[in-house]
């Protein structure tokens, strides 16, 4: 707008015409589950009573954040109540510890991994701990890792003050000789508290004995009060992932705090996108989890991967379509329903205690045998990594997998066979393995969970994600066109911007064919008084080319070619 008065010369720069629209980003996994962060490298050491605590020494709180020892001193026998505030002190025992960092332990929080084993680079996977049985997180960056590309937020809702199992009074002894060293059988252990056997003394932590929190190991301290041999009553609790519940993992939403699944709904006031692609391997055959992730892929544009229990056969699988409460028994077209589960190797930590050596030092004993898994995280990895190599609007089915040994149950496969265990499972809308000689395993099925009840296009899985895709993209940029004066110049600049980007993705392959549109009878002048525009856009992602057919003709006017070649045979002698 001129000014009041001017007696000169102003320039005035006005931007008009289209926009670039930028592409959302596809090929991002959800993951939700948990994970043994107090084995990470790095990772602040669980809290402990009666232990003597140094200034500066690090400690997680029962609420996940980090406390810093402000007053060195001896921790008490039960836990404070920690603070919240940042900066706060928190008086413990003859100690005092001061809240550095909320939410430094990674739980709760939404945190996007690359694949990278320097555990101190932030958000690595390795922040996520160690491959330990029963803990989830670990092996599905495993397994999203082994097909070569995408990105994973994750979020952890393993909290080992909430989640575990509490040994109390067990008698233990000190060996009779040699290195004074004594098992607690378990990985992960906090609050122990070493008493003599008769339980009138309690030794210290730091001068009696030191605890190896991670490895579930107590070594008699030189010096100190224990004994060789002595008999000890040792109370503790260790870390125990079957602890978790559905709820954990559905999650909730209070106030600002946004917990499990629901914490995925954030990610894109945090980091700028959402993740397309929603995984909670172990726990999606749960139907409150599998609720949680369909509700929230419905908030935010995605597809969830629902697994089914281990060891179904498949006619139990196509049954659940229409057994009432079972995770199969939907028609969201945000669902991918994935049968069955797989074989791999299992080279995982056993929690279930270590073992010493000679000189009583831990060993970890890693599992090192063939078990079953979660299909869903295979699954994810394939659909990102095809996402980053070929386009999302690529079906993720005949797509070869990594890491998988087979399936769990024993799956007849054919391409030829209309009556194959994969083609039926294909048929109620059921994602599947294909295996065939020479053909490694493979993701088989276009279709969601919305397949047999709809038959629209966007029940195939690809079409579903490319709409997204678009619908996403363009609202998203249609942001620096809001509030702005409705003119034929703003519906002319929309227009242009949608269809250039449309053209873009007609191009690419991603559509068929589309174009954006604005119809004077769907905008009357009172809507456009109110502030409000209308546009179409009409698309057409492309269909994978799931049924191919030949038409054979056995035609007897062929044969007539028989005579015709013998007189060429014959000239061809002759010449």
């Amino acid at each position: 707008m001129p000014a009041s008065f001017l007696h000169g010369i102003e320039t005035i720069e006005i931007a008009t015409g289209p926009v670039p629209i930028t592409v959302v980003k596809s090929a991002v996994i959800g993951l939700v589950g948990s994970a043994p962060l107090w084995a990470a490298i790095g990772a602040p050491a669980l809290w402990q009573p009666n232990s003597v605590v140094a200034a500066g020494q690090q400690a997680v709180d029962s609420n996940g954040n980090i406390q810093q020892c402000s007053a060195a001193g001896t921790t008490g026998a039960a836990a404070p109540t920690w603070s919240a505030v940042l900066n706060t002190t928190t008086a413990d025992g003859t100690a005092a510890w001061k809240l550095v960092t909320i939410g430094g332990t990674l739980l709760q929080t939404p945190t996007l991994v690359n694949f990278t084993s320097n555990p101190n680079i932030a958000g690595s996977a390795a922040a996520f701990g160690p491959l330990i049985q029963g803990y989830t997180i670990p092996y599905a960056l495993a397994a999203i890792q082994a097909q070569g590309a995408g990105q994973v937020i994750v979020v952890n809702v393993f909290n080992p003050y909430l989640h575990y199992t509490a040994v109390t009074a067990q008698p233990l002894a000190m060996p009779a000789s040699g290195p004074q060293v004594l098992n607690l059988g378990h990985m992960g252990v906090w609050n122990v508290v070493v008493k003599n056997g008769a339980g009138s003394t309690t030794y210290i932590n730091g001068t009696d004995y030191t605890l190896d929190a991670i490895n579930g190991i107590v070594t008699q301290k030189a010096g100190g009060a224990i004994t060789v041999g002595e008999a000890l009553s040792v109370s503790f609790s260790y870390a125990d992932p079957s602890k978790v519940q559905d709820s954990d993992l559905a999650g909730s939403v209070t106030g600002t705090s946004y917990m499990g699944i629901q914490a995925l709904r954030t990610t894109y006031g945090t980091m700028g996108f959402f993740p397309k692609i929603l995984i909670a391997p172990g726990y999606s055959q749960d139907a409150a989890t599998a609720n949680a992730l369909i509700s929230t892929a419905q908030a935010i544009r995605a597809i969830a991967l629902i697994d089914s229990p281990p060891a179904t056969a498949p006619a139990t699988a196509i049954a659940n379509r229409g057994l009432a409460g079972n995770v199969f028994d939907t028609s969201s077209d945000r669902a991918v329903l994935c049968y069955p589960q797989e074989k791999f190797f299992d080279a995982g930590l056993m929690p279930a205690g270590v073992t010493l050596n000679s000189a009583g030092a831990p060993v970890q004993n890693a599992a090192n045998v063939n078990a079953v898994g979660p299909y869903s995280q295979w699954v994810a990895g394939t659909i990102a990594a095809k996402d980053l190599r070929k386009g999302y609007w690529w079906s993720p089915s005949n797509t070869q997998m990594v890491g998988p040994l087979g399936s769990d149950v024993t799956l007849y496969a054919s391409v030829l066979d209309a009556a194959s265990d994969v083609n039926n499972l294909n048929a109620q809308g059921i994602l599947t393995v294909f295996n065939a000689f020479g053909t490694g395993l493979r993701v088989w099925g276009n279709r969601s969970a919305a397949y047999p009840s709809s038959t629209t296009p966007n029940n195939f899985i690809s079409v579903r994600r490319t709409m997204d895709v678009i619908e996403e993209s363009v609202e998203l940029s249609m942001l620096q066109f809001i509030d702005q004066p409705i003119t034929n110049a703003l519906i002319s600049a929309i227009l242009a911007s949608v269809n250039a980007f449309i053209r873009g993705l007609i191009g690419r392959g991603a559509l068929v064919a589309g174009s954006a549109s604005y119809n004077p009878a769907e905008n009357p002048p009172s809507q456009i008084t109110a502030g409000q525009l209308v546009f179409d856009i009409d698309v057409m992602p492309p269909p994978p080319a799931e049924r191919l057919t030949f038409n054979v003709f056995i035609d007897t006017t062929l044969l007539s070619a028989l005579g015709n070649t013998s007189a060429l045979t014959a000239a061809t002698l002759n010449a």
